[in-house]
C-alpha cells in the first residue's frame, strides 16, 4: 500500500529525449511557416511584376504607341492617340517634392524634440497624437485640401493666380499626410545612437542643440536617409489627395499653381469608367502602373544603398 502510494505521489521521471523532440518539432513548424510567408512574399511581387509587364507589352506592341513616343513626349492624350507620359510625371514628381519640403523640416523637428528634448511624460502623450494623422483616410486628407488648404491658399495669392484644382494644395497635405512616417522613422534612428554619443558631446561643452543636429542627428543618418526615400516612395503612390485635389488635367508642367494629374490620379479616374478590355486606353493603364512600380522599385534601391554606406555600428 505504501509503495503503491509513493508511486502515485512521486512526479514522473525527467525525459530529455521528449524535451528535445518537441522542440524540435516546434522549430520545424517554425521554420517552415516563415518559408512559406517569405515564399507567398516573393511569389506575390513577381506575380505582378509579370502581371504588369504582359499587359504593358500590349500597350507599347500597339501601332499607334511605341516607346519613343511613351518616353520622349509630353503630351497625354488617349483619345487622340498621345501617349506622353511625361506629362503624367512632372505632376507626380512636383507634388512629391512639395509634400517632401513640408515634411522633412517638420518630421525631423518633431522627431528631434521626440527624441532629445521631450520628456518621457511628453513623449508618450505627443508621439501617439502625431500618430493619429497616419491613420486618418486619404480621401478625407483630399477633401482637406480642396475645401479647406485651397481657399486659404486662394486668398494669399489670389484667386486668378491659383486654381480651385492645383498641385500646391494636394503637395502640401501630401506632405502632412507622410509627416508621421518621417517622424516616426527618424525618432526612432535617433534613439538608437548610443548615450555615450550624447555624453561625449556634453563633456565638450556641447549644448543640447549642438549634440542633436552635430552629434546625434549625423549618426543617425542612415536611418533618417531610408525614412526620407520612404516618404518619398508613399508621396509618388499617393492616390486619393491627387485625384481629389490636384485635378484632372494631363499637363506637362511644373508649375505648382496650375492643375495637372499625377500618374495614380490617372488610373484612379481611368480606371473606374467604362473601358473596354484590350482597348489601347485600357492597356495604358498597366505602362504607368509599371512605371510606378520601377519608380518605387529605384527609390527602395536608394534607400538600401544609403543605408548599407552610411550605417554606424556601435559596440
Amino acid at each position: 500500500m505504501e509503495e503503491t502510494q509513493k508511486q502515485f505521489l512521486s512526479p514522473p521521471a525527467f525525459q530529455p529525449g521528449n524535451l528535445k523532440r518537441k522542440m524540435r518539432l516546434g522549430e520545424g513548424i517554425i521554420e517552415i511557416s516563415l518559408f512559406l510567408v517569405g515564399f507567398l512574399t516573393i511569389f506575390i511581387t513577381i506575380s505582378i511584376v509579370i502581371v504588369l509587364g504582359d499587359q504593358a507589352l500590349l500597350f507599347f506592341n500597339d501601332p499607334q504607341v511605341g516607346f519613343r513616343e511613351f518616353f520622349l513626349t509630353t503630351q497625354w492624350q488617349p483619345a487622340i492617340g498621345q501617349f506622353g507620359i511625361w506629362a503624367l510625371i512632372s505632376a507626380t514628381l512636383t507634388t512629391s517634392a512639395i509634400a517632401m519640403l513640408v515634411a522633412l523640416p517638420l518630421g525631423m523637428s518633431a522627431a528631434i524634440y521626440l527624441s532629445e528634448y521631450a520628456s518621457p511624460r511628453a513623449r508618450s502623450v505627443l508621439k501617439p497624437i502625431l500618430e493619429i494623422l497616419a491613420g486618418i483616410p486619404t480621401v478625407v486628407y483630399g477633401f482637406f485640401a480642396l475645401l479647406f488648404v485651397t481657399p486659404i491658399l486662394r486668398s494669399l495669392i489670389g484667386e486668378n493666380n491659383l486654381g480651385v484644382y492645383n498641385m500646391l494644395s494636394a503637395g502640401i497635405v501630401m506632405g502632412i499626410m507622410i509627416l508621421p512616417l518621417i517622424s516616426s522613422m527618424s525618432e526612432d534612428a535617433l534613439s538608437t545612437v548610443p548615450n555615450s554619443l550624447r555624453e561625449a558631446a556634453y563633456a565638450m561643452g556641447a549644448t543640447r542643440f549642438e549634440a542633436s543636429t552635430q552629434v546625434i542627428l549625423p549618426a543617425a543618418l542612415s536611418g533618417i536617409g531610408a525614412a526620407v526615400i520612404v516618404g518619398i516612395s508613399r508621396a509618388v503612390g499617393e492616390t486619393m489627395i491627387v485625384a481629389v485635389a490636384s485635378g484632372a488635367t494631363s499637363k506637362f508642367t511644373f508649375n505648382p499653381l496650375e492643375a495637372a494629374e499625377t500618374m495614380t490620379a490617372h488610373i484612379a479616374r481611368i480606371s473606374g469608367g467604362d473601358l473596354s478590355y484590350n482597348t489601347i486606353d485600357y492597356n495604358s493603364l498597366f505602362a504607368i502602373a509599371l512605371m510606378l512600380f520601377l519608380v518605387t522599385l529605384v527609390l527602395n534601391l536608394v534607400s538600401q544603398w544609403i543605408v548599407s554606406k552610411f550605417r554606424e555600428q556601435y559596440e
